[in-house]
């Protein structure tokens, strides 16, 4: 892991097409703001990882019932 300090207005580049700038420091709470090519999903960790469980479950599901049409 990369660990970058950064002030209020300061920005980092990632991949020569997604800027991440600190917008705002209140207290423990941190604002960015990020611009990316929309080609390029940007999720909260937390969503991220929902959307990953469910991608994971939905295969499960496909391939149980795949499994039963195939065997009758």
């Amino acid at each position: 892991m990369l660990a970058l300090s950064r002030k209020k207005n300061e920005a980092l580049i990632i991949n020569n097409n997604i800027e991440i700038t600190v917008l705002e420091i209140k207290g423990e709470q941190v604002k960015l703001g990020i611009q990316a090519p929309r080609e390029v999903p940007v999720y909260r960790k937390e969503v991220y990882v929902q959307i990953q469980a469910s991608n994971r479950e939905a295969m499960n599901t496909d391939a149980m019932e795949g499994l039963r049409h195939l065997l009758g």
